[in-house]
């Protein structure tokens, strides 16, 4: 993962066409954020849906995504169009990883709201929305018909998409989170479950809820990968070796990388065989 905050559309496009040479490295991701959330408030970030189809038109084999969307900035059926865009663009290589949005708690996430005339959706209601939104993004994928949809966040008329993604029935859906509400969501609607890493035994004991509400509603919870988000020194790898093989060992086969910019020279290469393969 590359956040696109604090560094050059170039570095960026280094990065992620080495990576696609590198057999190790399956997947690649941006975030979703509109101002930086670390480093110089000032500094360069990239919106993160125009970035992956850039990108995504840079490279030939990587899967990719965005880790993960912020339903609240943009509204479903117009996230639906430009998942779409993507998933045609890199010939049906996308992740579709989406969430509740920026954490109010962030000392720097609320300011992205302000700054560019977002409605800032409380909690409970935006967990309401992405609920709403995974259901009608996945209808705009596989539906022929027009379709309206009356939610309590979202309402649709003569909705419709075309053309449809290349992945059938549609793209993976990966969704973020660790809260309890958004865990619901995820047993109902994820193919893949991603929590940031850093407390192991929190990330264990949130699976097994999940777990638990999957048989709440009949699902098989096996059906639903499990990813951890690990963040990387270059400086000191050992620890995210660690790290790795922990998260493996309790389940978690889905590892995102989180890369700190600058990035050097031959990086991809470098977590290949300083991380994934010691690991």
């Amino acid at each position: 993962m590359t956040a696109p905050m604090q560094v050059g559309y170039d570095d960026l496009v280094r990065v992620w066409r080495e990576a696609d040479t590198v057999a190790e490295i399956e997947h690649a991701w941006l975030f979703d954020h509109l101002l930086p959330i670390a480093g110089d408030p000032g500094g360069p970030i990239f919106e993160g849906w125009s970035l992956l189809s850039a990108l995504a038109a840079q490279t030939s084999r990587l899967r990719l995504g965005l880790m993960v969307t912020s339903n609240r900035f943009r509204p479903p059926a117009m996230l639906a169009k430009m998942a779409t865009t993507v998933d045609v663009v890199s010939g049906g290589r996308l992740d579709f990883g989406i969430g509740v949005g920026s954490r109010p708690s962030h000392p720097l996430a609320r300011r992205e709201y302000e700054a560019h005339g977002l409605p800032f959706v409380e909690t409970r209601d935006a967990v309401t929305g992405l609920a709403e939104a995974c259901t009608v993004i996945r209808r705009l994928w596989t539906e022929d018909e027009p379709f309206d949809f009356a939610g309590a966040q979202v309402q649709l008329k003569g909705a419709y998409g075309s053309p449809k993604p290349v992945q059938r029935p549609h793209p993976p859906i990966l969704i973020g989170g660790r809260a309890a509400a958004t865990l619901r969501v995820v047993a109902q609607h994820a193919d893949v479950w991603n929590i940031p890493g850093g407390d192991l035994e929190d990330a264990i004991g949130r699976s097994a809820l999940l777990d638990r509400y999957c048989a709440e509603i009949g699902r098989d919870s096996a059906e639903i990968a499990r990813s951890i988000h690990l963040p990387v020194s270059y400086e000191d790898p050992g620890p995210t070796r660690k790290a790795i093989a922990e998260a493996v060992d309790a389940g978690f086969d889905h590892v995102v990388l989180g890369l700190p910019a600058p990035f050097p020279e031959g990086v991809a290469q470098w977590v290949a065989d300083e991380l994934i393969r010691n690991s």
